[in-house]
């Protein structure tokens, strides 16, 4: 990340969200622009999905109980919650509000439902659906979860193409044939917005 001067006006503060389909790469994808831009950061969200092998509370989300997300919603210590498949996942304030305010770049990896609680909220939030390259290639990353059962793949395909369908009202589409090139697309979009914008700092979103 270039240098800032003593005199440099504060960096413009960008939401960037990325919704799409499960099995689309939004992880990935994000991972490699966090990895590729310091000037970037990821909010974690919170679930009540089980963990994954591989997954860090924490670290890939904040894994809550039934009665932990309640206490949450309760609170509205969240900016936007949506159930899919059967779990709930939200993006807790917390992850939010300081970055914003401190005129940061925050990526959100949600999902469609979520996108739009978030438009509804932060209507400066800058919309973009990652696209598989086809359906079937979708399906195949799907089915490559060894974790999923038959049933599960069933509707996690038919809900990917609900999602699918919506691709069209986002700011951006972005394809995610190959992930480094997808990550240095939603780099320029970061960009763009930024320079778009100017150095205004926004306001944070709101909790009403």
């Amino acid at each position: 990340m270039p240098a800032r001067g003593p005199g440099a006006r504060p960096q413009r503060a960008c939401l960037l969200v990325v919704s799409g389909p499960s099995g689309v790469g939004k992880g990935t994808v994000v991972a490699a622009l966090a990895a590729a831009r310091d000037d970037i950061e990821v909010a974690v969200s919170a679930t009540t999905r089980p963990p994954r092998p591989t997954e860090v509370d924490g670290i890939h989300y904040h894994f809550l109980d039934d009665q932990g997300f309640d206490e949450l919603v309760a609170a509205g210590g969240f900016l936007e919650w949506a159930t899919y498949n059967g779990y709930r996942y939200g993006t807790p304030w917390a992850s939010v509000h300081q970055s914003l305010a401190e005129g940061r770049t925050l990526v959100l990896e949600i999902d469609v439902q979520g996108a739009w609680q978030v438009r509804e909220r932060f209507p400066d939030a800058v919309l973009v659906f990652l696209l598989p390259p086809n359906l079937a290639a979708l399906e195949a990353r799907i089915r490559a979860r060894a974790a999923d059962d038959e049933a599960t793949i069933a509707r996690r395909v038919t809900i990917a193409q609900q999602e699918l369908a919506q691709a069209g009202a986002f700011d951006h589409q972005v394809t995610n044939a190959q992930v480094d090139q997808a990550a240095a697309d939603l780099a320029r979009i970061v960009d763009a917005a930024r320079a778009r914008r100017g150095d205004d700092r926004p306001s944070p979103p709101s909790t009403s």
